[in-house]
C-alpha cells in the first residue's frame, strides 16, 4: 500500500514536471514573441554570420529572447546560419521566426541608372547589397574577366543597363557582375545586334554613342534625331564634336575636379584627349556615362534626316534647333551664346 502511494506521487510529480515542461515548449515555440509596431521587421545576416550576430539583431525585435535561444538551439539554428534578407512579422512565434530566417531569404530590387563611372556604379549597388563598393568595383574592372567578355576597361560600364533588377541582399560581387554580363546579353538579340550593324556600329559602339546621345538631350522624343546627326557625320567622317565628350575628358584632369562645366569654351577643345571629338574623329574609346535605354533605342532606330548640326534651343529649354548647313548653325549657336551670357553662365 504505501509502494502504491509512492508510486502515485511520482507519476503525479513525473506529470506536473511534464506539463510545466510542455508548457514551456509551447510558450517556446508558439506564443507570440515579437516586440515592434510596425508590420514587418527585416533582419540582414552576412555571409559567414555567427549566431551571436544574429541574435543581436533579433534581441531588440523580441518579447524573450532567452525562449528565442532555446528553441533555436534544439532546432539546430544556432550551428545551421543562413545569409541573407528575411522578414519577421509582427506576432509571429519563435517557431515561425526560426522557420523564416532559415528558408526564406527574400530578393530586393535594386535599381540604377544615370551613372557616370564603374565607381559610382559600384558604390550604389553596394549600399544596396552586402558586397561592398571596393570588392565590386574589383570585380567589375577584372581584367581577364573584361578580356573574356570583349570588354576593356574603357567600355566595361556599357555591360551595366540601367533597369530594375532582383536580387538576393547577399549576392557576392562576382555574382553581380554574372548576372549583369546575362542581361547584357540578354538585351543584345538577333535583332538589335542587325540593327547595330545596320548603323555599321557593334553593340559597344552603340552603348558609346547612346551615352553621348543621352548626355546631350534627355528627351526621349528627341533623342532619335540627335542620334540621326551623329551618325550621318560618322558616315561623311566628319568629327562629332560633341560638347559632352569636352566635359568628359576635362573632369579627367586635376584641375577640374569637383566643377561643373555649365558652359563648353574653346580652353576645352583644346584638351588632348581621346574623348575629345573635336580633336579627334569617329566615337572615344568608350561610353561617357550611363545611357538610359531611349538613348540605345535611339541610336539603334535613328530618325532618318539631313541635319549635320544642332544647338540647344533658348525658347524650348532640353530641347535643339537643328540645321543642315554650318551658317544655319552657327546662329543657332550664336542664340543660344546670348541667352547664356544674360543668364550669367559664364564657365
Amino acid at each position: 500500500m504505501y509502494i502504491k502511494k509512492i508510486l502515485w506521487a511520482i507519476a503525479l510529480i513525473g506529470l506536473v514536471v511534464f506539463g510545466l515542461f510542455a508548457y514551456y515548449i509551447y510558450g517556446a515555440m508558439f506564443q507570440p514573441n515579437t516586440n515592434f509596431n510596425n508590420e514587418t521587421a527585416y533582419i540582414y545576416v552576412p555571409t559567414n554570420a555567427t549566431y551571436a550576430e544574429v541574435r543581436e539583431q533579433l534581441a531588440p525585435l523580441l518579447d524573450d529572447i532567452d525562449s528565442f535561444d532555446a528553441l533555436a538551439q534544439q532546432k539546430k539554428y544556432t550551428t545551421n546560419i543562413k545569409a541573407g534578407r528575411f522578414a519577421i512579422s509582427k506576432g509571429m512565434n519563435n517557431n515561425d521566426i526560426i522557420n523564416s530566417i532559415r528558408s526564406k531569404n527574400l530578393p530586393l530590387k535594386i535599381a540604377f541608372n544615370n551613372q557616370n563611372s564603374l565607381a559610382d556604379l559600384a558604390g550604389r549597388i553596394g549600399s544596396q547589397i552586402e558586397a561592398d563598393s571596393l570588392s565590386l568595383y574589383k570585380a567589375m574592372t577584372d581584367k581577364d574577366f573584361l578580356s573574356k567578355n570583349g570588354f576593356t576597361k574603357a567600355t566595361a560600364l556599357g555591360m551595366y543597363l540601367p533597369n530594375s533588377y532582383e536580387f538576393f541582399w547577399n549576392t557576392s560581387a562576382e555574382a553581380f557582375r554574372e548576372r549583369m554580363l546575362t542581361e547584357y546579353n540578354r538585351f543584345w538579340t538577333d535583332t538589335r545586334k542587325a540593327q547595330a550593324k545596320k548603323q555599321n556600329l557593334s553593340p559597344s559602339e552603340v552603348i558609346t554613342l547612346a551615352s553621348i546621345v543621352h548626355e546631350e538631350s534627355k528627351q526621349a522624343d528627341e533623342q532619335p534625331r540627335v542620334a540621326g546627326v551623329y551618325l550621318n557625320r560618322l558616315r561623311l567622317g566628319m568629327a562629332l564634336q560633341a560638347d559632352p565628350t569636352l566635359k568628359f575628358a576635362a573632369y579627367q584632369l586635376p584641375k577640374y575636379k569637383n566643377t561643373v562645366i555649365r558652359r563648353v569654351l574653346n580652353v576645352h577643345k583644346e584638351i588632348n584627349s581621346p574623348y575629345n571629338t573635336y580633336m579627334y574623329n569617329g566615337l572615344p574609346p568608350g561610353p561617357i556615362a550611363m545611357p538610359d535605354l531611349s538613348a540605345i533605342k535611339a541610336v539603334l532606330n535613328p530618325e532618318k534626316h539631313s541635319y549635320l548640326y544642332f544647338a540647344a534651343d533658348a525658347n524650348r529649354i532640353g530641347y535643339h534647333k537643328f540645321a543642315k548647313t554650318l551658317a544655319q548653325h552657327n546662329n543657332n549657336a550664336r542664340e543660344y551664346q546670348r541667352y547664356l551670357s544674360s543668364q550669367g553662365i559664364n564657365k
